[in-house]
């Protein structure tokens, strides 16, 4: 069953119109400690390049016509292609409506100060909301950041500079990595992890590690709700099931990749439509999906177990 069927069976049980759902208001949240208020929707940036600059633009521009202000990007998504299309699709007008977020992948002060140099000059703008450490999976990569002339230092830095407003973190491969850059630095402001229906079953970042950033006061960003296709794929559960879920849990908003327009709007659709699943519907849905598949075969992204002989599978803003 293909992502289009699982969406219509989803949108035929709400018994009303993407169209007319995805005209409705769209929820907010306020984004933890940052104190941004975002879309519980936020768009994200790899996906909605794949399919060429004017699709990108094109969704972009109904996205944020639909009420989703908090756009998703990195320095390495598509070589830089995904922060080249908000700078197109951005006017001075319409980069006042939004809230522009993209990352850095490099572990140094002085990388990651080229890093962001050259994502405000790909977004055509001269700050971001938010800037990430992006994509941190190992603890040699913390022990790099937080060491002397590591990049925690370009973040604290840029932020000093009025470069970017906002700082934090994210990764989705080991669940104890982002508890050591929780526990090593308290300016943090936000964080960005797998959230989904079977993350709970294998190195679970929901169960380990959301409470933990949620006391701290940070902005809980989730993503992979879908993880990358792979429920789906497996046929764990639906997108409707697997939206729905990630929105129950303790997540000011959720990064949501999509293809085309009609994927944007369906989606934002089933935002607009919410109900926070009951702790029985959430406990029924992983006794569930607890039947398999799981783990690092379908979550490619997490660290496999150990003995398998792989170090890891997957790296963020890789094509599969």
């Amino acid at each position: 069953m293909q992502r289009r069927t699982f969406l219509q069976v989803g949108s035929a049980a709400l018994g009303v119109s993407s169209n007319a759902l995805a005209n409705g208001v769209m929820p907010m949240s306020t984004l933890g400690k940052s104190g941004l208020k975002v879309s519980k929707f936020c768009l994200g940036g790899f996906h909605m390049a794949k399919n060429g600059e004017e699709n990108a633009i094109k969704i972009i521009h109904r996205a944020i016509d639909l009420g989703v202000n908090f756009l998703d990007s990195a320095h390495k998504y598509h070589d830089g292609k995904s922060d080249e299309i908000y700078g197109k699709a951005l006017d001075a007008g319409l980069r006042k409506k939004v809230l522009l977020m993209s990352k850095a992948q490099n572990r140094t002060k002085v990388e990651a100060m080229q890093q962001l140099e050259e994502t405000l000059r790909r977004m055509r703008t001269d700050y971001l909301d938010l800037w990430q450490c992006h994509e941190v999976s190992r603890h040699d990569e913390v022990d790099k950041i937080f060491g002397p002339g590591g990049s925690l230092e370009a973040f604290v830095l840029a932020k000093k500079q009025g470069k970017v407003r906002h700082i934090g973190f994210t990764g989705h491969h080991d669940y104890t990595v982002h508890q050591r850059l929780l526990d090593g630095y308290d300016g943090w402001e936000t964080v960005q992890h797998p959230v989904n229906l079977i993350d709970p079953h294998y190195l679970s970042f929901i169960t380990n590690f959301l409470p933990n950033a949620a006391k701290r006061g940070l902005g809980c960003i989730g993503m992979k709700s879908n993880a990358i296709g792979g429920i789906t794929q497996h046929k764990v559960a639906t997108i409707p099931e697997c939206l729905r879920f990630s929105w129950s849990h303790d997540i000011h908003t959720l990064v949501s990749g999509v293809e085309t327009v009609q994927q944007l709007e369906e989606n934002v659709a089933l935002c607009k439509s919410f109900q926070k699943m009951t702790a029985v519907e959430i406990s029924a849905l992983l006794d569930r999906t607890r039947q398999g598949p799981i783990g690092s075969k379908v979550e490619t992204y997490k660290k496999p177990p150990a003995g398998a002989g792989i170090e890891r599978s997957h790296a963020d803003g890789d094509a599969g």
